[in-house]
C-alpha cells in the first residue's frame, strides 16, 4: 500500500466542471510508512472555498475505534466557481512531529440535487439551505425501497442502509448527508445491516481500495469460464482454479460454494486478515470479486502446491529431509509472525499440511485464514469461542474447554512436524485403532524409543541421529496435553533451526561450533527464546550460525 506523506501544508488542485457538485472520497490506510508511525498523524483537510472537511483528524484513532484496517471519508462539494477543486492537507501544529497522509483521492461529478432547501427530519416546516454547503456522508439510506447492494450502486461501492419513512426511525442520526459548517467536521459510527444480518465487522467495500477488486468478467476470462481442467484444489470453501491475469501473471483463484454459510464468514475474515498482513511466509492476497452473488479470492500462484502433495498420496518424488526441514522452518516463521509480529496476536486455527503452500522456489507460505481469530488481550489468558479446525490437528484442550490460545496453533503444528517425518495422514481410519491418530501413535512410539520405525521409508539412513532427536523432541513438546506446557512458536522455530544445523553437520561431516551448541542447550532448558518474527526477511543467504547470533530479542519485530 502506497501513500502520499505531507510534513508541511500541501495542496492538490483538480480541474472540474464548475456547474456540477462533486463527490470527493479520501482513502486512509493507517500504517507505518518509512519512519512515519500512524499514531503520529494528525491533520486537517480543507478546500479552496474555506471549508474544513477534517480537523485534527487521526485516521489511526478513527480506524481503531471502528475496528477497521481501512477507512474512507466521503463528501459532497458544491459547484466550484473557478472550475477547480483544491484539497489542502495541513499537519496539526498541536502535535510534535505530526504529518498528513492520504492513500487515494477520488473526485466524481454528481447531479446537483441540493438546489432546493432541505426539510429537517423530525422538524416539520423547518428547512435548511444546503445548495452551497459541503456535505459529509454519515450513512446511506434506502427509504422504503428494496435492498441495494454496493455492486449495484452508482459505482461508489457503498451499501444502502434500509430504513422506514418516518423521521423518528432515523434515531436522531439525521439524513444521509451532514452539512459542514465553518471549520469543523463531525463524524458518526454505527452498525449497518445487509438483508437483516449485521455487517458491522464487514468492510468489503472499503477493502476494494486495499487489495484489487476484480470484475466477474475478469475472473471468468482468467479461468476460461471456470474450466474444470484448471481446478488445482477443492475444499470446504469451494474450488481453487489456476488462472492468468494481466497478460500472463499466474494466480490461484478460490471460488466459494454458494451453499456454504460458513464460506461467507471465511471469505470476509480472510480478506480482513490478509489485507493487514505482509510476510515472506504468508500467502499474499491479490484481490477479490464480489459480484452476482459470487465470493472469489485471488492469490499469488504457488507453483508447487501444498506440502501434503509432496508427502503422500501423490506421484510426486519424495522431498529430501533437509528440504522438509526448511519448509517446516518457513511455516514456523509465518506462524511466529502471526503470534508476535503483527499488531495483535492472530491465531490461525487451521494449521495443517494442506494450508502450507510452496512457491516456485519451495518457500513455505501459510495460507487459508478463514478461521483465524484475534488472540486474547494483554489482560486475558484465552479467547472463548466455538471450536473450529480440522480433525487430526485439533488441540484437545481447546476442544474440551473451548478456550483458544496461540498454543492451539502450536499443537496443530506439532502434528504437521510428525506428518513431515512420517509421510502419513494425520488421521487414517483404515489403520489399527491405536494408529489412527498420527499424533497419538507418534507420541507412543517416541516414548517407547521406536519412533524411527514409523518414519517415511524414503528417509531411512538420511537423517542425522542428533537432528532426529531434536526434531522429534520439538514435535513431542508441541503435543503436550496442557497448552501452558507447550513451547511458543518462537521456541519451536529456534529448535527447528538448530535441527537444520545438526542435519547440515551430518551431511557435511563437519561438527557444529560449541557456541551454537551452547545456545541450543540454553534454549532447550528454557533459558532463552526464539525471536525475530521476520527472520526470513533479514537473514536469507546467511549461514545458520549467523542466524543464531541474531536470536536474542524474545519479542517478534
Amino acid at each position: 500500500m502506497s501513500a502520499r506523506i505531507f510534513a508541511s501544508e500541501s495542496t492538490y488542485k483538480f480541474a472540474v466542471n464548475k456547474s456540477e457538485r462533486h463527490w470527493v472520497r479520501l482513502h486512509f490506510y493507517p500504517s507505518t510508512y518509512g519512519d512515519h508511525a500512524p499514531n503520529n498523524s494528525y491533520f486537517a483537510v480543507s478546500t479552496s472555498d474555506g471549508v474544513t472537511l477534517l480537523k485534527n483528524f487521526s485516521a489511526y484513532i478513527t480506524a481503531k475505534a471502528l475496528t477497521q484496517a481501512y477507512i474512507l471519508k466521503e463528501f459532497s462539494i458544491p459547484p466550484a466557481s473557478d472550475g477547480s477543486i483544491s484539497l489542502t492537507f495541513t499537519p496539526s501544529e498541536d502535535h510534535n512531529g505530526s504529518f498528513a497522509f492520504v492513500n487515494g483521492i477520488e473526485i466524481i461529478s454528481m447531479p446537483n440535487i441540493y438546489s432546493e432547501p432541505a426539510e429537517l427530519v423530525g422538524f416539520s416546516g423547518q428547512n435548511v439551505e444546503v445548495g452551497g454547503s459541503a456535505l459529509l456522508t454519515m450513512y446511506r439510506l434506502n427509504v422504503g425501497g428494496q435492498y441495494l447492494p454496493a455492486s449495484n450502486d452508482s459505482g461508489l461501492s457503498r451499501t444502502w442502509r434500509k430504513k422506514g419513512m418516518t423521521g423518528d426511525e432515523f434515531g436522531g442520526g439525521g439524513a444521509g448527508w451532514l452539512p459542514l459548517y465553518g471549520g469543523n467536521s463531525r463524524t458518526s459510527a454505527g452498525n449497518s445491516t445487509i438483508s437483516g444480518k449485521s455487517c458491522a465487522s464487514s468492510h468489503l467495500a472499503n477493502l476494494a481500495a486495499i487489495c484489487r477488486h476484480f470484475s466477474f468478467a475478469e475472473i471468468k476470462k482468467a479461468t476460461k469460464n471456470f474450466d474444470e481442467s484448471l481446478v488445482i484444489g477443492v475444499g470446504g470453501f469451494g474450488k481453487v482454479y489456476k488462472g492468468t491475469v494481466d497478460g500472463g501473471t499466474k494466480v490461484a483463484i478460490k471460488r466459494s460454494n454458494p451453499s456454504s454459510e460458513q464460506g461467507v464468514n471465511e471469505f470476509q475474515t480472510e480478506i480482513e486478515m490478509l489485507s493487514k498482513l505482509r510476510h515472506r511466509h504468508l500467502v499474499s492476497l491479490i484481490g477479490f470479486c464480489e459480484e452476482n452473488g459470487e465470493m472469489i479470492l485471488v492469490y499469488d500462484y504457488m507453483a508447487h502446491g501444498t506440502l501434503r502433495e509432496h508427502l503422500y498420496k501423490s506421484n510426486k518424488p519424495p522431498l529430501p529431509w533437509k528440504q522438509r526441514l526448511e519448509i517446516c522452518i518457513g511455516a514456523a516463521r509465518g506462524l511466529h509472525y502471526l503470534h508476535t509480529g503483527a499488531k495483535y496476536t492472530i491465531i490461525h486455527r487451521d494449521v495443517k499440511t494442506t494450508n502450507i503452500l510452496l512457491d516456485e522456489h519451495w518457500v513455505a507460505k501459510v495460507s487459508d485464514f478463514g478461521l483465524s481469530k484475534t488472540g486474547p488481550m494483554v489482560n486475558q489468558s484465552h479467547v472463548s469461542t466455538m471450536v473450529k479446525g480440522s480433525f487430526g490437528y485439533l488441540d484437545p484442550e481447546y476442544f474440551r474447554r473451548q478456550q483458544l490460545t496461540e498454543k492451539s496453533d502450536v499443537y496443530s503444528f506439532g502434528v504437521v512436524l510428525f506428518e513431515a517425518l512420517c509421510a502419513r495422514a494425520a488421521l487414517n481410519p483404515s489403520l489399527p485403532r491405536e494408529q489412527v491418530s498420527l499424533a497419538d501413535w507418534a507420541l507412543q512410539c517416541q516414548k517407547r524409543g521406536v519412533l524411527a520405525d514409523i518414519i517415511d521409508p524414503q528417509l531411512e539412513g538420511r537423517i542425522g541421529r542428533e537432528c532426529m532427536h531434536k526434531f522429534a523432541e520439538t514435535a513431542e513438546m508441541c503435543l503436550l496435553d496442557h497448552g501452558v506446557d507447550r513451547p511458543s512458536m518462537g521456541n519451536v522455530l529456534w529448535n527447528l533451526e538448530f535441527a537444520l544445523q545438526l542435519q547440515e553437520s551430518f551431511e557435511s561431516g563437519k561438527p557444529i561450533s560449541e557456541e551454537v551448541a551452547d545456545k541450543a542447550a540454553a534454549v532447550g532448558n528454557g533459558v532463552g527464546l526464539a525471536a525475530l518474527s521476520e527472520m526470513s526477511e533479514d537473514t536469507d543467504g546467511q549461514s545458520t550460525v549467523a542466524v543464531f547470533s541474531q536470536l536474542i530479542n524474545p519479542v517478534g519485530r
